[in-house]
């Protein structure tokens, strides 16, 4: 079960992204690098550096889901994908996918 804060059913990680999107909603557009090693090796096994505990595949698009609702995404980068250590190309497809929830597209 996510974290949450005492006062709101809401995961504490997607709290913490909005309040750090309110915090920069000063600029007009913000620069995305999206590093994959951050997901879990379940999700994203074609990393350089694997995290067990990392973020889950619907996390990574819901945070990805919230940062396109700012409609204030300039520039993204996706790192530390390895496709020597890749199964079945399954970390680089996960990229793909999370940069089109970046992008707007909703994955429901």
């Amino acid at each position: 079960m996510p974290i949450t804060s005492v006062n709101s059913p809401i995961p504490l990680h997607n709290q913490i992204v909005k309040n750090a999107l309110a915090r920069l909603s000063h600029l007009p557009r913000l620069h995305i690098s999206l590093d994959m090693d951050s997901l879990d090796p379940d999700a994203a096994p074609g990393v350089g550096t694997p995290v067990p505990g990392g973020l889950t595949y619907r996390e990574a698009h819901l945070l990805m889901e919230i940062i396109a609702d700012c409609a204030c995404v300039g520039s993204i980068d996706v790192v530390e994908i390895n496709p020597i250590l890749d199964q079945r190309n399954q970390t680089a497809k996960i990229a793909l996918e999370l940069i089109a929830s970046l992008l707007g597209q909703s994955i429901l």
